[in-house]
């Protein structure tokens, strides 16, 4: 069949010595840390502003290489890509384009070879020579620079066209349309439109540097990423309810998203409304006694992620001298509490920011088994009760879920503000983005202390949506940045390094963000069974006690949440995986 693949392969002269335009182009490696990126991040690493793979010495294909790929957080339709590459003698890597997180990318969805041709131990077959699309279309040799030297390369994939330039030279030019595989494996990633860039660790070390894309679907995307919802009173979420609809223009599947309404509706017997968003879109919402739009009761522990975003914003306002106090995640917490002074633990002067926010402080963890709520004296440990007035484990060393930990930060962010969390909350978060309905908890302190929001706090399903759909948007609403950037890329991973196993849960540590939690990192050794199977690598949940959630998933340009205003367990992750598995195979 290869005699007969309809693909032109030119040899062509260099580009121009000018080089080509930059324009239009957006960085994807910030040459510092992996944000952005997801997947086998323990195998990879940026050292002096490259992206360099820590090679396993013989990884297999079919055990290894799933778990060395790292992947863009986004998806990309038609672009052009272009990066370095410097390659150790008889390295193997490559890139992954239009396609998936889960499978071999080689054939879910195409694979451009990475690979030092000449210094290959072995002998290489035609499509798996450099820049060659592993199986499909054979490559140009001859223009591959030595082991231990900066090559410059270029992919563009414009609908079915795909051609790849290597040091100025082009040396694939296809149209897979007409082309066909030419190893005798199936290869439906052909038919991909859309999907991630990755790199896929292979064999021995290949750095890169200076990755940058230029999407060309521009209209496309602007359109995507452009809408924002405007507040429930002047008309709010677009929906579609047309099965059609929901799968030409939601990308969902109808009868997955009508079995997830009936799992819903079976998964318990409390109150609820749900709300599933797609592409800016409502294509499932769920109401049993409870209104997705004006019920504000109490979403639990839900309000510990949003406690964390409302903290971001103080912080990036505190930077740029726009707030009373400086302060970053990394300050220590007790210099923005002077109601805790005198500390009822000297330990507590060495707990950060951070570790407030994701359960490695020391506060009275739920594992303890004291009251989540009571005065501010009982929560900064002046009560006398010792379970609040000693730290479980000292700062960093362990984690244990810790409803008072997110107490103090509400706090943290009013000395910093010089407004009450909630006044703070409303002003800079819920109003920007469109929320019309909310409730907040406070403690009383007495004369000594006075009275307090907390971090507790209630929201309707659809104003929930709002706060995760700016999180999904990078922090922005309309040509507003609302949340930094900076904080929706860190909550991507986890923000401590411990490894030892959740006190009262037993969750796997690295579960835990800035308040936000990773579900896709959760294992099924739990007390709770719970398991991140079927999770995209970059979602981002926050449970609360009740059959709560907010959720986005960047990937699949999903959002979901469920309120109830009520407590007790329930299936959160199940409900996600669901909604996740509804996502149309072909934009996956």
């Amino acid at each position: 069949m290869s005699a007969f693949i309809a693909v032109t392969v030119l040899l062509s002269g260099p580009l121009s010595a000018a080089g080509p335009s930059e324009e239009g182009f957006v960085s994807l490696f910030d040459g510092e840390s992996l944000a952005g990126w997801q997947g086998g991040v323990e195998h990879w690493a940026a050292e002096d502003g490259q992206l360099v793979y820590k090679a396993l010495t013989q990884p297999k294909r079919s055990a290894d290489l799933p778990a060395l790929k790292l992947m863009s957080a986004r998806q990309y339709s038609d672009f052009i890509l272009r990066f370095e590459f410097k390659l150790q003698p008889g390295a193997n890597n490559g890139m992954a384009i239009r396609a998936p997180l889960e499978g071999d990318p080689a054939f879910v969805g195409m694979e451009i070879q990475i690979i030092d041709t000449d210094g290959w131990p072995g002998k290489l077959k035609p499509f798996q020579v450099h820049g060659s699309i592993y199986g499909v279309v054979a490559a140009k040799t001859g223009y591959l620079k030595p082991a231990g030297q900066w090559n410059e390369q270029e992919i563009l994939c414009n609908d079915r066209h795909v051609k790849v330039t290597l040091n100025g030279f082009v040396i694939v030019d296809a149209n897979l349309q007409e082309a066909g595989p030419i190893d005798g494996q199936e290869h439906p990633g052909l038919r991909r439109t859309r999907g991630h860039i990755g790199f896929l660790g292979h064999t021995k070390s290949v750095a890169f540097q200076n990755i940058r894309i230029k999407e060309l679907n521009t209209k496309m995307a602007s359109e995507e990423n452009g809408y924002f919802p405007p507040p429930d009173s002047e008309g709010g979420w677009r929906k579609l309810d047309k099965p059609d609809e929901i799968r030409r223009i939601g990308g969902m599947d109808p009868d997955k998203l009508s079995e997830l309404k009936d799992w819903l509706m079976a998964s318990d017997n409390r109150n609820f409304a749900a709300v599933v968003i797609r592409n800016g879109y409502i294509v499932l919402e769920v109401e049993r006694g409870n209104s997705s739009k004006t019920d504000s009761r109490r979403v639990a522990s839900v309000s510990k992620a949003i406690c964390a975003t409302v903290l971001a914003i103080a912080s990036e306002r505190s930077q740029r001298g726009l707030t009373p106090k400086r302060m970053s995640f990394d300050d220590p917490a007790f210099d923005f509490i002077p109601w805790a002074k005198p500390l009822s633990d000297p330990r507590k002067a060495k707990i950060t920011v951070k570790q407030l926010l994701n359960h490695t402080s020391g506060l009275c963890p739920e594992a303890t088994g004291a009251r989540n709520d009571g005065t501010w004296q009982y929560i900064l440990g002046h009560s006398g009760d010792e379970q609040t007035a000693k730290l479980a484990f000292d700062p960093g060393t362990a984690c244990g879920y810790s409803t008072h930990a997110l107490a103090h930060a509400a706090l943290v962010c009013e000395t910093v503000t010089g407004k009450p969390y909630d006044e703070f909350a409303v002003e800079a978060l819920f109003k920007p983005v469109g929320c019309e309905h909310w409730w907040f908890q406070y403690y009383n302190g007495g004369q000594e202390i006075g009275r307090h929001a907390s971090h507790g706090m209630g929201m309707p399903a659809r104003d929930l949506a709002r706060i995760a759909y700016c999180m999904l948007r990078n922090g922005k609403w309309k040509d507003k940045q609302v949340i930094p950037k900076w904080f929706v890329v860190q909550t991507a991973a986890p923000t401590h390094n411990v490894r030892t196993p959740e006190m009262r849960w037993k969750l796997n540590p690295r579960t835990f963000s800035h308040g936000w939690e990773l579900p896709a990192n959760l294992t099924s050794d739990n007390t709770e069974k719970r398991s991140g199977e079927g999770i995209p690598y970059d979602a981002r949940h926050k449970p609360g006690s009740g059959g709560q959630l907010i959720a986005f998933v960047p990937s699949l340009d999903l959002v979901i949440t469920r309120q109830t205003g009520s407590s007790g367990n329930w299936q959160f992750d199940e409900y996600l995986r669901r909604a996740c598995a509804a996502v149309m195979e072909a934009d996956r």
